[in-house]
């Protein structure tokens, strides 16, 4: 099942599901309750087409793992940890598909970078290995928009990972996902970028659960970012950026130089 919050002209984002019985036209219906818990669906009443998507969650937090690709460790000349590098985003740079990713004024250096995306479903505390999956509500596509200066100057990632717009996500969670063997691509301006399987994860998304929940409990609606493939590069104003995983579709973004 695809989830969404999505939007119609003059109403609040609310909760949906997306009906793809038609392929020609996907139709998207109101969920009544909460996908965490008890929900029912309502009939399809619009177009995909004709509404808006949001962030498909709203999380309390969202944990990224750095270097968690060997050959984008190599490209950034650093090793691979040998326990998964956690950091975080704040929920407040999220945005949804088609919004903008904004290059703010103190930064001369912004790098995309695709990622699978984990959205937490059951909370929970030091989580057991084969109970991992059992608290995934699903999986959708992010973009861990770095500030490549920023990090590299602070020595610590906050303000690098943080700004504004830094981390778009969607278009919807996909509850029905293998996560262990997709593609993932990224292209600007239809410039290929990157490009590899989640199969070439160093921590794989159960023993990524399991870390990060010895460290902290994880909530229902939080989002895990699994990492970046190699071939991060800078983002331009003006540039157009899609990223695609096999099953889950394309999360698209504009890219506008910070006014002031």
């Amino acid at each position: 099942m695809k989830i969404v919050r999505y939007s119609t002209k003059g109403s609040p984002a609310r909760l949906g599901w997306v009906d793809t019985t038609s392929a020609d036209t996907p139709m998207v219906g109101l969920m009544d309750g909460s996908p965490y818990g008890e929900f029912r669906r309502g009939e399809p009443a619009h177009a995909l087409a004709d509404v808006k998507l949001h962030p498909p969650t709203l999380p309390s937090k969202i944990l990224c793992v750095g270097r968690n690709y060997v050959e984008h460790a190599k490209e950034h000349d650093a090793e691979v940890p040998e326990v998964p590098l956690l950091f975080m985003k704040p929920p407040s740079a999220l945005i949804g598909p088609g919004e903008t990713i904004v290059l703010p004024a103190q930064a001369s250096r912004v790098e995309h970078e695709a990622e699978l995306a984990v959205i937490i479903g059951r909370a929970g505390r030091w989580i057991g290995l084969e109970d991992a999956l059992t608290h995934v509500l699903g999986y959708t596509i992010a973009n861990d928009v770095t500030a490549r200066d920023l990090q590299r100057r602070d020595g610590q990632w906050t303000r690098g990972k943080g700004f504004d717009t830094f981390c778009p996500l969607g278009p919807w969670i996909e509850t029905d996902f293998d996560p262990t063997d997709a593609l993932i691509t990224c292209k600007v301006n239809e410039e290929t970028r990157q490009m590899a399987s989640t199969r070439d994860m160093v921590f794989n998304v159960k023993q990524l659960i399991v870390f990060a929940s010895s460290v902290m409990t994880l909530e229902p609606g939080d989002i895990l970012l699994t990492g970046t493939p190699a071939g991060v590069g800078p983002l331009e104003d003006g540039n157009h950026v899609t990223i695609a995983i096999e099953g889950l579709g394309e999360l698209k973004n504009e890219v506008r130089a910070e006014t002031r």
